[in-house]
């Protein structure tokens, strides 16, 4: 074999792919059709978010290089959801485009075993037969057969990609950039189920062009690190002592927002639509709607919020987030004239849609490999999801499974209750998706025990035991560990005197540990009973206060986790289309999804507990 794992795609999925497997020993080629486009951020220019920035921290904590690249390149940074409770604030980050992809391009050339190489794969190359089929390598199209023992198929949404602006339309997956075509037809030969998704991306607009004064202001928070490491990979500060700044210059956001002109403008020439036109036939993200479909979907709306986002420090480029579409380039320019501020923007770039190939979810295991050919996986947006996250975070489980899979190892499967990772590629290989997948927090059972700070915790052993933490990462995990253990341990020691702060008269004489589970008791009123707390990171003291705060419920969410992984760890190995006694429903969504274990076939919408009682039976029963 030439490689130990062809990696197919620069995105997000293929650079944290390739990345795991490289730095795991095994020799990787990243084929990708632009080396120059390595690490784009196609859409927004921003990482993280709601679910999403737990996400970035856990593949972070898994050894991953997300969190890395957005920290060298932040020029905001904020918490969302900061009025709300902590199972659901997460942060996120305006990132730097341009220094993005420049860093992500560098890790992976100054990685050892690594290899990038320019071309376009055209098909695979499969052998075996009945007994089992398995993947050798890929043909590209100038002509390369190119051998592996693995392959990950990370194509973004250039597999037979086409884009669409009004009546124009090309074969690209993105703006300029030609799509990858052959491979899709080349997989619907080999058996692949296949189906078509849409997404889209709003226009470019001359930050010079556009009249800010009247527009809301968005400044950013204190920044803080994604990446769990020591080491501010740029600046060099040590984080242990709480000191952390990003190399760049932090800089606004702005809000504006649609109107009944812009609305009309719209409604007007909606016919002109190839989304309403009929000429697009993929189906686009519900989540993340363009501004047509949200004009005429929610016909009372007088007003839809638009941010306007800066592309990098080094452009004059903004982003318009909240407004994608695929409207001609003249309407486009119309309703864009008709909002505040933007009266006289000069489009740099239009919006438009792009409509892309992805392979049915529900055609691979839990490791993300595929039920039909061994050793070829699939991660991102080639599995119907979307967002650069969660592509991410497919991609780091597919380079870690697939060195599993070269070292003869069991796969790492993440539970629901472990992480958003495994919440993520649980739904995907267990539900499958029919429309383009993204995380919510609301997917998850266990959030308040998943959330982004305790990332680490989590998940920094499972990184170590699969080598992805290094000695380094794992010598401050360790160390935030006894840190973290030390301030509960001082919080259960000191008592509480209500002379000290009013909040804390009706805990008289009670630990502080016990006070700070009143909501009404701000940890602020603790530090000065227990002046220790100062030596500590300000992070590692909310961690710990919220752990406190939330307690009883993260026990109980606990609990409920523990009894999914027993149901987990009983693993299936049936024949369900011939299985008597369960109902057509069942067998037949349990044949198509052909679950590993009891827990999977319990998710599976249609399959009842009489269904899973019979399984049970005959699981014990054996062959």
């Amino acid at each position: 074999m030439d490689y130990h794992c062809v990696v197919v795609g620069g995105g997000h999925a293929g650079i944290e792919a390739s990345l795991a497997l490289a730095r795991l020993g095994f020799s990787v080629l990243l084929i990708t059709q632009n080396p120059d486009r390595i690490g784009a951020l196609s859409c927004n220019p921003a990482v993280g978010g709601l679910s999403k920035g737990n996400l970035v921290r856990e593949l972070d904590a898994l050894g991953g290089e997300m969190g890395k690249l957005t920290d060298m390149s932040m020029i905001q940074y904020r918490v969302l959801n900061r009025s709300r409770g902590a199972a659901v604030q997460a942060p996120r980050a305006q990132t730097d485009k341009q220094v993005y992809q420049a860093r992500a391009r560098a890790a992976l050339e100054g990685q050892k075993g690594l290899s990038i190489f320019m071309d376009t794969v055209t098909d695979l190359i499969i052998a075996g037969g009945a007994e089992g089929r398995r993947v050798e390598g890929v043909i590209t199209g100038r002509g390369h057969a190119i051998g592996a023992r693995t392959v990950i198929l990370a194509t973004g949404t250039f597999m037979e990609g086409r884009i669409f602006i009004g009546d124009y339309d090309a074969p690209q997956g993105r703006l300029g950039e030609g799509a990858a075509l052959g491979l899709g037809a080349s997989l619907r030969r080999h058996g692949f189920p296949l189906g078509r998704f849409k997404t889209g991306t709003p226009a470019r607009l001359a930050g010079d062009s556009i009249d800010y004064s009247v527009m809301e202001r968005q400044d950013g928070e204190e920044p803080r690190p994604f990446s769990f490491s020591p080491f501010s990979p740029v600046s060099g500060q040590d984080r242990t002592g709480g000191i952390w700044r990003p190399p760049l210059s932090q800089v606004p956001c702005w809000i504006t927002g649609s109107n009944p002109r812009t609305h009309e403008i719209i409604r007007s020439n909606i016919h002109r639509s190839p989304l309403y036109g009929g000429k697009i036939t993929g189906v686009g993200p519900r989540y993340c709607p363009s501004i047509e479909d949200k004009v005429m979907r929610f016909p009372e709306r007088e007003q839809h919020h638009i941010f306007i986002e800066p592309e990098g420090l080094s452009t004059t480029e903004m982003y318009m987030n909240g407004a994608s579409s695929s409207l001609p380039e003249d309407v486009q320019r119309d309703f864009i004239h008709s909002i505040g501020g933007l009266e006289e923007a000069r489009i740099v770039r239009p919006a438009y849609a792009v409509e892309y190939d992805y392979l049915d979810p529900l055609d691979l295991y839990p490791s993300l490999e595929s039920k039909r050919v061994a050793g070829l996986f699939a991660a991102g947006q080639t599995n119907g999801s979307s967002g650069y996250e969660e592509a991410a975070a497919q991609g780091i489980m597919a380079g870690i499974n697939a060195a599993q899979k070269l070292r003869g190892a069991p796969p790492l499967i993440l539970g629901r209750g472990e992480a958003y990772i495994g919440v993520l590629i649980d739904d995907l290989t267990t539900l499958g998706t029919r429309e383009p997948y993204r995380m919510f927090t609301s997917r998850a059972e266990h959030r308040l025990a998943l959330r982004h700070d305790t990332a680490d915790s989590r998940l920094s052993p499972r990184g170590r035991e699969t080598g992805l933490v290094d000695d380094e990462r794992w010598e401050l995990f360790i160390k935030k560990t006894a840190g973290l253990e030390a301030i509960g341990e001082l919080l259960r020691q000191r008592k509480a005197d209500p002379a000290a702060a009013e909040s804390l008269r009706p805990h008289a004489g009670e630990s502080l540990d016990r006070a700070l589970r009143d909501s009404r008791v701000p940890l602020e009123d603790i530090i000065p009973l227990a002046p220790e707390l100062e030596n500590w990171p300000p992070e590692w003291l909310e961690r710990v206060y919220l752990d406190i705060r939330y307690g009883g419920y993260i026990e109980k969410e606990k609990r409920m986790a523990a009894r999914g992984a027993k149901m987990d760890a009983i693993k299936l190995d049936l024949d369900y289309a011939a299985l008597s006694g369960l109902s057509a429903e069942a067998r037949e969504k349990l044949a198509a999804v052909r679950p590993l274990s009891l827990g999977q076939a319990a998710r599976i919408p249609g399959v009842r507990q009489g269904d899973i009682a019979l399984l049970m039976a005959l699981n014990r029963k054996g062959p």
